[in-house]
């Protein structure tokens, strides 16, 4: 017999029993405990992640037996409807056709560096579909498609990564946060945003996504205690895609999951297989709901891989072997959710003929629009610092106008 990690944890209590009303409530708050007593569970049950993670399809594209698929009392999730799995299937290919390009793009010299996410796109696109369209997202540096699939523009998602300005794109606009390249401090904003917008009386999610590396800064912990003491409407999505750069995940914690840290935090964790875009989907959208009905933040892991090196910086083969990346070959999000909808009907040659046709136009875009020369303006280094530049900054901008019209008069001297 095989004891889990969560049989250790739970003990004795097991699932399905419900511990007494007054343990529930010491527990959890408000609508967090009416969700216990709806689940008919205790409150370690419902805080504690899965025996095991959910997956729904299996790496060959077949649906799995709802008893092999990892739920249980308080933690069971119904198939997404299929026009959601076919949006999401199309945002796989184009993310995919993103990554790829993008990864090009950079060894033309046309991008100063993209992370890219191939094999981790069902992360990405689970991630923004799963939101409406007053929630908002915070995401990483490696989280561009994710940007895109939120309905930002191609060129303006990776204008970043070309090193032109912070940000191509308006936060406010798209309710997506800049992609942050400091790790982890996206979470403390996008509980900023909760915390805002539960004073404000607004109906909004807040879905801060973030890698294993990052659960192992100060700023996770920060910003999970901080949403949990004050039940803010926060999904934590940590992509665990096994590396924070070189360091592998047994270096950076030895708790039985990420998603068992929730726990300590007193918020509801859950584990999921982070290739399997179907049991993504199902188990950010419970958790969109549970959030949104006052149910108080939660923590998601989703265990994936990250099939290319960290950015083109950096060479993966020290640290990790080839034959540990081709075991995640076959389980790749995209072949995966193809062999299900084509086996389903929901798909045919036709369909992905169009599909494919789409992912090659925001290539083409992205080849046209990243080959293009930006206009460059010395003083923009001043004039986005601060909405009334400080005197030193005015000092400042004025040595190097002066600087630059004495340059062009020499150049002009020069070639009378």
């Amino acid at each position: 017999m095989t004891i889990s990690a969560n049989d250790a944890v739970r003990g004795k209590t097991g699932q399905g029993q419900p511990a007494p009303e007054q343990a529930e409530d010491t527990y959890l708050p408000g609508a967090a405990a009416e969700a216990v007593r709806k689940f008919g569970i205790t409150a370690e049950d419902y805080m504690l992640p899965a025996r095991h993670q959910i997956q729904m399809v299996d790496q060959d594209g077949n649906v799995k037996q709802y008893s092999d698929q990892g739920a249980e009392p308080g933690h069971e999730y119904p198939l997404p409807d299929d026009e959601e799995l076919l949006a999401a299937y199309e945002q796989l290919v184009i993310g995919r056709r993103v990554n790829d390009q993008n990864s090009a793009l950079v060894r033309q010299g046309r991008m100063a560096v993209y992370p890219s996410s191939h094999g981790q796109e069902a992360c990405q696109v689970a991630a923004a579909l799963c939101l409406a369209d007053g929630d908002w997202m915070f995401p990483t540096y490696r989280d561009a498609v994710a940007v895109m699939a939120r309905g930002v523009d191609p060129i303006q998602a990776m204008t970043i990564f070309r090193g032109d300005w912070h940000s191509g794109y308006d936060p406010l606009r798209h309710k997506v946060g800049i992609q942050c390249t400091p790790l982890t401090t996206q979470l403390l904003h996008a509980v900023g945003v909760a915390h805002a917008a539960k004073l404000r009386g607004e109906d909004t999610v807040v879905l801060a996504m973030c890698g294993d590396g990052a659960t192992s800064e100060g700023d996770f912990h920060e910003a999970l205690n901080f949403a949990a003491v004050f039940h803010l409407p926060v999904i934590f999505f940590v992509q665990n895609n096994q590396y924070a750069i070189s360091v592998p995940l047994a270096h950076q914690s030895v708790a039985p999951s990420l998603a068992h840290k929730a726990v300590g935090y007193g918020m509801a964790g859950e584990r999921v297989d982070g290739n399997d875009v179907v049991a993504l989907l199902a188990v950010l959208d419970r958790a969109v709901k549970l959030a949104r009905e006052g149910s108080g933040p939660l923590l998601v892991e989703a265990h994936t891989y990250r099939m290319q090196a960290h950015t083109n910086a950096d060479d993966a083969t020290r640290y990790r072997q080839d034959s540990e990346v081709a075991q995640w070959v076959a389980r790749d999000p995209l072949s995966r959710m193809r062999a299900y909808l084509t086996d389903r009907g929901l798909l045919d040659d036709g369909g992905e003929a169009r599909i494919t046709e789409k992912a090659e136009a925001v290539a083409t875009q992205l080849r046209s629009g990243l080959g293009e020369d930006v206009p460059v303006d010395p003083q923009d280094l001043f004039k986005y610092v601060f909405s009334k530049p400080t005197p030193q900054l005015r000092e400042q901008s004025a040595l190097l106008a002066d600087e630059l019209a004495r340059d062009a008069a020499s150049d002009t001297e020069a070639t009378q």
